[in-house]
């Protein structure tokens, strides 16, 4: 990208905070899936049924996002990420006091909700304090979310299954701690937001026809698809996978869950950077497709080789959300909590609709088919090839 802009410093400090309160959200939304074998014995749910509180999760989490987004785009509400924190407290205690499927799914949809309000916003501010350095700070936003998601399991393994689905409410300590720093947030945005409107000197343009957006986007999409359906595959279900399979207990299935999703979270951490120096779309093409020969592996695995593949597969599938995130908000300068809504929304859709169809699958076919069959989705990866070298110019309008 070409930028003739004067140096722009990175916030690192507001980069941290929106980082740890990424974690802290998506440590608590990290839960839900974590509590499904305590929710499927003590409510005799089955997969499908699985499948609907994470379509319902994920539906809340995404429609919104892109409207949020596009809101915002217009005039930004610094102060909206602590209410939206908010819905996730009452959603996180709904569940922990839930006595029967309809509440599980009022609970399920507060904290989809509670998403839909953060993670546009969130990325607006994250890219606002980037400084030159947009793939280094996404990545640090989703180390944070991230980190938090793999956290969830280990912690769900150790407090929640021993002291069951009531010390769900003990984690609404973590949702008042981010409330708090979100606030902090929203006070240095509102502050920096002010200080840019009334002196703002360059504006970017990009030098590519509607057309080539509209293919380029698509793209991104069917990429964005074919990495969160898989993974739903893995964050939903993974644990049935491996106690059907090699019969592990319900807490050593929780820690190969957390296995996978730490490797998820370096794997963010890494992708970014690494576009800001060699180009997003390298890292698109090695992430999407150069995943493809461990998934294919995955399903004929024993147990060792099932975790070691499994890391391998979050280190290099995780890469390519930042890369995409930052490549489409160089497609559509100006737009930046449009395309973070619109994108979230996206993985956050797939991953619902992914689980949904999943659960439905192993009910039919049993949990080892669905393995099988989602191996193959990295082979998207392949279009890649008609995402265009983006260049920003920019255009002094002083």
């Amino acid at each position: 990208m070409q930028n003739i802009s004067e140096k722009k410093d990175t916030v690192i400090s507001i980069l941290l905070a929106l980082s740890f309160s990424h974690f802290l959200n998506d440590m608590v939304q990290s839960l839900l899936p974590a509590i499904y074998p305590i929710l499927k014995h003590e409510y005799t749910l089955n997969f499908a049924q699985i499948g609907i509180i994470t379509l319902t999760y994920q539906l809340t989490g995404s429609l919104l996002q892109p409207v949020v987004g596009l809101i915002t785009d217009r005039k930004p509400y610094p102060y909206s990420l602590p209410i939206g924190m908010f819905s996730t407290l009452i959603g996180l205690l709904t569940l922990a006091y839930a006595k029967n499927f309809s509440f599980i799914l009022l609970g399920a949809g507060l904290i989809g909700l509670g998403s839909s309000v953060f993670h546009p916003e969130s990325s607006r501010m994250a890219r606002t304090a980037a400084g030159n350095k947009p793939g280094f700070a996404q990545s640090v936003f989703q180390i944070g979310g991230n980190a938090g998601t793999a956290v969830g399991p280990l912690l769900a393994a150790f407090i929640i299954l021993p002291h069951g689905q009531m010390s769900l409410a003990w984690f609404s300590l973590a949702t008042f701690a981010a409330i708090i720093t979100l606030s902090y947030i929203g006070r240095w945005y509102q502050i920096h937001h002010l200080a840019n409107a009334r002196k703002r000197k360059h504006v970017e343009k990009i030098a590519f026809d509607r057309k080539t957006i509209t293919i380029s986007m698509t793209v991104l999409m069917l990429l964005v698809f074919s990495k969160y359906f898989y993974l739903a595959s893995i964050t939903s279900y993974f644990t049935f996978y491996l106690i059907h399979k090699f019969h592990l207990s319900t807490q050593a299935a929780q820690l190969h869950l957390f296995l996978f999703l730490a490797a998820v979270a370096i794997g963010t951490l890494i992708g970014g950077p690494i576009g800001d120096r060699i180009g997003r779309k390298a890292v698109i093409w090695y992430s999407i497709l150069g995943v493809l020969p461990f998934t294919l592996a995955l399903p004929y695995a024993s147990l060792p080789v099932t975790s070691i593949l499994s890391v391998i597969i979050g280190l290099i599938l995780s890469s390519a959300f930042s890369a995409i995130v930052v490549y489409a908000q160089e497609l559509a300068p100006g737009r930046t909590g449009t395309i973070a809504g619109l994108f979230f929304g996206l993985s956050f859709g797939m991953g619902g609709l992914g689980a949904a169809v999943c659960g439905k699958l192993a009910d039919i076919h049993g949990i080892d088919y669905v393995y099988h069959l989602v191996s193959f989705l990295p082979t998207l990866g392949i279009l890649t090839v008609f995402l265009p070298n983006p260049k920003v110019r920019e255009m002094n309008l002083t």
